[in-house]
C-alpha cells in the first residue's frame, strides 16, 4: 500500500527559509525518499514476477537508485528534483499499463493453449480408438485370410481325393489277396507243415496296410488347419509330399515330373503345410495347363545361391495369355473356364510365400509354358 505524506508549504525562494523549515522539508523528503524506495521495492517484486519484462524494470531500477543518489547530493534543487521524480512517476505508469497489457495477452495466450490442449485430448482419443479399430480390423483381415487359406486347401483336397481313392484301391486289393492267401493256407491245412508261407502272406498284407495308413495320415495332415509356428524344414521332403499327394492324378494324365535337387539339404524356416499346399497349388496349376498338350512334363528345380534357396517350377503347356501375368496373384481370377478354378490357388501361394518372407514372380513364355519362380531365405543353424 503507497503511503503518501502531504508536503510542507514550502516559500517560493528557499532562501527564505529559516533553517526549523529547512530540517522540517528535509525531513519530509526523507519520509517521502523512504515511500518511494519501499514503493519501488514493491514494483521491484511485481518486476520479478514477470520475467518478459525484466529488462524495463532493471533500466527503471537503476535510474532510481541514480535518483535516490542524485538526491543526496542536490538537495538543494529540490524543484528540479521533483521534476525528475514526476517523470519517472509517469514512465512507472507507462510500464504498468504495459504489464497490464502483457497481463492481459498472457491470459489469453494460456486459454487458447487450455482450448488447444482440451482439442488435443480429444484428438488423441480419437487416434486411441482408430488405432483399436485399425487393429480390430487388421485381426480380422487375417483371421478372413486364414479361412481363405483353409478354404483353398480343402478345396484342393477335395480334388485330391479323387486320385487318393484311386491310389488306396491299390493296397487294400492287395490286403485282400494277401489276407486270402493266408486263408487258402490255413484252410488246406498247411498251418502246420508251412506256417512261414501264412506269416510272410499277413506280413504283406501288413505293409500295404502301413502303406494305406501313411496316405490317409498324410491327407489328415494336409487337411487340418496350419498353425502360425516356424521351425526348420528341409524343402526337398516337402516338394516330394506334395508330389505324393498329387501322383495318382498326374499318372492318370501321363504327366511326367522331372526334379533338379542339390545334393545338401535346403532347409528353411516356415511352416511345413503351408509350403506344401504352395507347391500342391503350382502342381495342380501346371496339371490343368496341360490338358491339350502333347508333351506333358513338369520340371521342378532347386538351386542354392547365397543365402536363398530358388525354386522354378516349370510346365510345357500353352503359358498364360499375353497380358494377364499381373494379374495371376489376384484374388479370384482365374484363365480357366467357369466352374473349373477358384481362383484363389496362386493368391494364396503368393500370401504364404510373403508370409515366409520369400518372393514369387511367373515368367511367361506363351506357347512354351509358364515358369513360377520362387526365393525363400536359407535357414542357417546359430549352433553350426
Amino acid at each position: 500500500m503507497d503511503v503518501t505524506l502531504p508536503l510542507p508549504r514550502v516559500p517560493a525562494d528557499y532562501r527564505e527559509m529559516n533553517l526549523e523549515q529547512l530540517r522540517e522539508a528535509h525531513h519530509h523528503l526523507l519520509e517521502k525518499n523512504a515511500s518511494l524506495e519501499r514503493w519501488i521495492v514493491k514494483s521491484e517484486e511485481r518486476r520479478r514476477a514477470f520475467m518478459h519484462i525484466l529488462g524495463d524494470l532493471h533500466t527503471v531500477n537503476h535510474k532510481l537508485n541514480d535518483q535516490r543518489k542524485a538526491m543526496i547530493h542536490i538537495l538543494a534543487d529540490y524543484e528540479h528534483d521533483r521534476s525528475r521524480l514526476a517523470k519517472q512517476t509517469e514512465r512507472l505508469d507507462n510500464s504498468r499499463r504495459a504489464l497490464m497489457h502483457i497481463l492481459q495477452d498472457a491470459h489469453q495466450s494460456n486459454l487458447r493453449l487450455e482450448n488447444s490442449r482440451k482439442a488435443m485430448i480429444h484428438i488423441m482419443s480419437d487416434l486411441k480408438e482408430t488405432s483399436e479399430e485399425v487393429q480390430r480390423r487388421e485381426l480380422e483381415l487375417r483371421e478372413k485370410q486364414e479361412q481363405l487359406v483353409q478354404a483353398g486347401k480343402l478345396a484342393t483336397l477335395g480334388e485330391l481325393t479323387t486320385g487318393v481313392a484311386h491310389e488306396l484301391n491299390n493296397p487294400l486289393n492287395n490286403i485282400g489277396l494277401f489276407i486270402g492267401n493266408a486263408i487258402d493256407l490255413i484252410e488246406l491245412g498247411m498251418a502246420d507243415t508251412d506256417p512261414e508261407r501264412i506269416m510272410q502272406e499277413l506280413y504283406n498284407a501288413m505293409q500295404q496296410v502301413r502303406k494305406a495308413t501313411e496316405i490317409i495320415s498324410h491327407l489328415r495332415t494336409f487337411g487340418r488347419a496350419a498353425s502360425v509356428s516356424r521351425e526348420p524344414v528341409v524343402l526337398t521332403e516337402v516338394i516330394e509330399s506334395s508330389i505324393s499327394l498329387m501322383q495318382e492324378q498326374l499318372r492318370l494324365r501321363q504327366i511326367e515330373i522331372e526334379m533338379h535337387f542339390p545334393v545338401q539339404d535346403m532347409v528353411v524356416l516356415g511352416n511345413a503345410i503351408q509350403l506344401e499346399q504352395v507347391f500342391i497349388n503350382l502342381l495342380t496349376n501346371a496339371r490343368d495347363a496341360l490338358n491339350d498338350v502333347s508333351k506333358k512334363v513338369i520340371s521342378i528345380v532347386c538351386t542354392l545361391e547365397e543365402q536363398m534357396v530358388l525354386i522354378n517350377v516349370s510346365d510345357t503347356g500353352p503359358g498364360i495369355p499375353e497380358g494377364l501375368e499381373k494379374r495371376i496373384f489376384d484374388p479370384f481370377f482365374t484363365t480357366k473356364d467357369v466352374g473349373a478354378g477358384t481362383g484363389l490357388g496362386l493368391s494364396i501361394t503368393y500370401g504364404i510365400i510373403k508370409e515366409h518372407q520369400g518372393t514369387i514372380l511367373v515368367e511367361n513364355r506363351p506357347g512354351e509354358g509358364a515358369t513360377f519362380l520362387i526365393q525363400l531365405p536359407l535357414h542357417v543353424d546359430a549352433s553350426e
